[in-house]
């Protein structure tokens, strides 16, 4: 990455601004606009989050905001309500006040003398997910949007449920938010006051599973916030950004397929991060990019942009699978349409001899153990560590396989395969998994995409009906999309699986599916001879200034009991301890994730987590310490949860949750 220093424009920057909102809550907002903007006004590019500016984003606020502010905009990075260095309360994620807050900011910006009246949102994840929502929104002056790492369907491609499945990311979230929120505000910004604003935020702290766990179908709380429930509603045009190694992999082809408003996409080999500094490599110049998308749609400037292909995508070359690749071999292609008619569904057959190009008798049973699906890696890979999938052998032996015939040349799979399948379960509530790899010849197996079904949710989300045992059904399942080169030689693998640990929660029982017909829509681009697409490198402003005080880990491993078989993996992250040189505050956190099952007892799955976050500056020292733990019978989720704050070494607070929740057809 090149990093930046001499700008268009010299910018200035404003640590802390206070917002007031109709209600008289104040936000916290940090600001970096051009010096001479109040003569010469620019767009705002407004970034909204709970993830506390001052310390949570620095590092790539500061790598991002200071480069686009010195093009001629004013980056304005706001703490939502209830986080950070801003006042109130958060109640849950993406609410009506959150949405409201965000369009009340913008008004508040668009009547600055710095601002031309123009404005756009932008952010990864729940930056992208706002960004999508507020547009929806339609405020006023709102002209362009640029969204990573985000969904359109809060309930069917989110962190909570995927095919109507629960997944253990569910847990996961509700769990880091606990943690993330319950940290107090900087003295050094907000001053006095700040025990007592953090004493009433822990006091009001939800934990979020609580409410996830009771919205087990596609209700009216889910269908909030999904723009997918009204395309026509985003006017804003729509820069969607998305990477293959991220869980949000599948939204930039949905924004790029309904969207009627001007809209792009990029899908790179990334994990979750922003595209200038994101692994594995290659990153790309995506502020540059940005700048295209803000000058064009901001400011009027002809950039060319509406003439870029509707998506641009690394095909991804098909090499052993490893826990971490600095680098993922491949090259840019690009589609003038999107869905392309120039990549029709080649279609394969689920049959007794494998996976074949005619169809065939079929008649396979599977019933996997609980354990099944612990070579997949993190649904969210984050850390640059050890998260990505694994050779999918010891996956594939507890699972009931489809082997196709050796790839004679080359095959550039790209879009979303779709397996249909006519079965028959044992039990009232069951859910399949499927997954697509790349076999090698040596037997390798690699991971290319999967899909899931909650088999009660077969007829849709929002009304589940029990399975009838031993009575058939036809049943769809969407794979994710993906972009894969399948080298000659190799063979296309097709493994279903009755359970997916800890991906997803297990069945209340052990359940055996019949298997009587099947067949694999693989979407088959023609071969790329070559890179299709380029991009310029990657630029940054000036990396954040913070000295590591502790170095950073992330670790990743799993063992067995031989004598019960009970499996237990076990994931700790650390980010270190990292101090700002400027206002000298510190900060770390550390998280230890535990998994456990038997393969034989669905209900012995268990999931405990703990976290541990501390801020400290002289002889101020603060920390929160949050233990989670999710559990389930055949009939009801038993989720617990403690939070415990601390200053210096003296607990200042306390809080518990004990809930008792029925499943409902999960």
């Amino acid at each position: 990455m090149r990093h930046v220093t001499d700008f268009p424009r010299p910018i200035e920057v404003h640590e802390d601004i206070r917002i007031e909102m109709p209600d008289g809550t104040r936000l916290s907002a940090r600001l970096w606009l051009p010096q001479d903007a109040g003569a010469d006004p620019v767009p705002l590019i407004l970034e909204h989050l709970p993830y506390r500016k001052r310390d949570g984003t620095i590092a790539r606020d500061e790598l991002t905001h200071p480069y686009l502010a010195g093009h001629g905009y004013a980056c304005l990075r706001v703490d939502m309500r209830g986080n950070g260095d801003s006042e109130g309360l958060m109640a849950d994620e993406y609410t009506p006040q959150e949405l409201q807050d965000a369009c009340d900011v913008i008004a508040w910006a668009r009547a600055q003398p710095w601002c031309s009246g123009t404005a756009g949102m932008m952010g990864i994840s729940w930056g992208g997910f706002n960004s999508l929502q507020v547009a929806a929104l339609r405020p006023e002056g709102l002209k362009a949007v640029i969204s990573i790492c985000s969904t359109a369907d809060r309930f069917a491609d989110d962190i909570h449920y995927k095919g109507g499945c629960q997944l253990g990311e569910n847990l996961g979230w509700a769990s880091q938010m606990l943690a993330y929120s319950s940290r107090p505000p900087d003295p050094e910004i907000v001053g006095d006051g700040w025990r007592e604003t953090w004493l009433h935020r822990l006091e009001n702290q939800p934990f979020l599973l609580e409410e996830w766990l009771s919205h087990q179908r596609r209700d009216a709380y889910w269908r909030h916030g999904s723009v997918c429930e009204d395309w026509s509603a985003i006017e804003a045009a729509v820069l969607t950004v998305g990477g293959w190694h991220d869980g949000y992999r599948n939204t930039p082809a949905n924004l790029v397929s309904n969207l009627k408003a001007p809209v792009k996409g990029i899908v790179g080999p990334w994990i979750h991060k922003y595209p200038h500094f994101a692994g594995p490599e290659p990153a790309i110049g995506f502020l540059q990019e940005a700048l295209r998308w803000w000058d064009r749609w901001l400011k009027g400037i002809e950039t060319g942009v509406e003439d870029d292909p509707a998506m641009r995508l690394w095909l991804m070359d098909g090499i052993q699978p490893r826990a971490w690749l600095d680098e993922r071999p491949g090259r840019w292609i690009a589609e003038a349409e999107w869905p392309s008619p120039r990549i029709p569904a080649e279609v394969f057959h689920l049959t007794q001899e494998g996976l074949t190009t005619h169809d065939g008798p079929l008649d396979r049973r599977v019933s996997s153990p609980a354990d099944c699906g612990q070579a997949t890696g993190e649904y969210f890979p984050f850390a640059y560590g050890p998260e990505l999938p694994l050779d999918q052998r010891p996956d594939d032996a507890l699972s009931v396989c489809f082997d196709g015939p050796l790839a004679p040349e080359p095959t550039d799979i790209v879009g979303a395969p779709v397996v249909r399948l006519r079965l028959a379960a044992d039990a009232p509530q069951a859910q399949v998994a499927v997954r697509l790899t790349g076999v090698f010849p040596d037997g390798t197996s690699a991971l290319i995409s999967y899909g899931f079904l909650n088999l009660a949710h077969r007829d849709g989300p929002a009304e589940p009906v029990p399975l009838v045992p031993d009575e058939e059904v036809e049943v769809t399942v969407t794979l994710d999309q993906c972009a894969y080169r399948l080298p000659a030689g190799h063979r296309l693998r097709v493994a279903i699986s009755t359970a997916y640990w800890p991906f997803l929660w297990p069945s209340p029982e052990p359940v055996e599916l019949s298997l009587r017909a099947g067949r694999l829509e693989l979407p088959v681009r023609p071969l790329s001879n070559g890179p299709e697409w380029h991009f310029e490198p990657p630029e940054a402003a000036p990396a954040w200034d913070a000295e590591e005080e502790t170095p950073g880990r992330c670790t990743r491993r799993r063992e067995v009991d031989l004598a019960t078989g009970e499996s237990v993996m076990t994931v700790t992250n650390d980010t270190g301890h990292l101090r700002d040189r400027a206002h000298c505050l510190a900060t770390r956190g550390r998280s230890e994730e535990r998994w456990t099952i038997r393969p034989s007892a669905p209900t012995s799955a268990r999931a405990e987590m703990r976290w541990t976050e501390e801020m400290d500056r002289g002889d101020w020292r603060v920390r929160t310490e949050c233990e989670t733990a999710l559990r389930a019978d055949e009939t009801h989720w038993h989720l617990t949860a403690t939070l415990k704050a601390f200053e210096g070494d003296e607990e200042v607070f306390a809080k518990a949750w004990d809930r008792r929740i029925a499943r409902d057809n999960m």
